[in-house]
Order: structure tokens, then sequence, then C-alpha cells
């Protein structure tokens, strides 16, 4: 009986550290969705470098508790899987966004970035983002929109300049 509680306890400081270490850990809510289409959520999932498990809720309210995390225990009812990115926050936001628009059996309940509690609007919001690169050439074009502006109307003068001369 010892040896179930000490591994037990060992799952609980596992998953403790996962949501502790993580930059990004995101709670779903998968009743309803059937062998095939899970496996092709863990598929997509593993494809962005996000792992994706299935705990028992005691333990990851302990886990929780062990981490010191508020704001999550009114979320872990019932069956709760828990998708964890340690490289890209972004990531498992996304796909479980993507996953849920076509597959409506899933639902995102709440997650965690960077340590801060954060709840499924912000997390579709996060979602809906463009990628890194799409926001760094909408900012470079901000940048080189007025220096083209006066480029171009510099430019109109000279040519008006050139038709008067004429």
């Amino acid at each position: 009986m010892s040896k179930v509680i000490e591994q037990k306890k060992q799952v609980v400081t596992d998953i403790a550290d996962k949501l502790r270490d993580n930059k990004a850990t995101v709670f779903v809510d998968y009743r309803g969705l059937n062998v095939s289409q899970v496996t092709e959520l863990r598929k997509q999932l593993r494809e962005a470098g996000v792992e994706f498990k299935v705990y028992k809720n005691t333990m990851t309210r302990r886990a929780v508790e062990q981490a010191e995390i508020s704001g999550l225990d009114e979320e872990l009812v019932g069956p709760t899987a828990v998708a964890f990115s340690a490289e890209d926050v972004v990531a498992p936001a996304k796909v479980l966004n993507n996953f849920a628009k076509t597959n409506e059996a899933l639902k995102i309940k709440i997650g965690l970035i960077e340590g801060n509690v954060t709840s499924a609007d912000d997390l579709k919001a996060l979602a809906e983002l463009p990628s890194r690169d799409g926001l760094l050439s909408m900012l470079l074009s901000v940048l080189q929109a007025p220096m083209r502006n006066m480029a171009l109307a510099t430019k109109a003068v000279a040519e008006q300049k050139e038709e008067q001369g004429a």
C-alpha cells in the first residue's frame, strides 16, 4: 500500500514541477472525443513540441497546491487533460484552439502562461494572434511607411517641377 502512495506522491511532484517550469500549460475538457480524434490531437500537439497528459483531478489539485498556484481548483472538474509546453508559449493554445474549431467536443478550460492563470477567452485570443514572424513583418511595414510616403512625395514634387520646366 505504501508503494502505491509513494508513486502517487511522485506523480504529484512531477505535475507540480511541470506547472512551475513550463512556459505554457492549458487545461482542456476532452469529453466527447473518440479515440481517433484524441490520437490526432496528440499527434498535432507532439509535432508542436507540446506534451499532452491526462491526470486524475485529485492529483492535479494537489500538484497545484504544491506549486502554490491559486485559481485553478474550480476548473478541475470532470475529464481534464493537460497540455504542457516548455519552449513555446503560444503552441498549446494555437493547436488546441484550431482543433476545437473542427471538434466542438474539445473545450479549453483554463491555462497558465508563465505562471499566471489565464482564462479560456484569453487563451483563444492568444491563439488567434499571428506568428512572431508575422507580427515582426507588420511592425516593419509600419516603421517603413513614413519613409516610403516621404520618398513618394519627394518623387511627385520632382516630377511636377520637371513638367513645369518643360
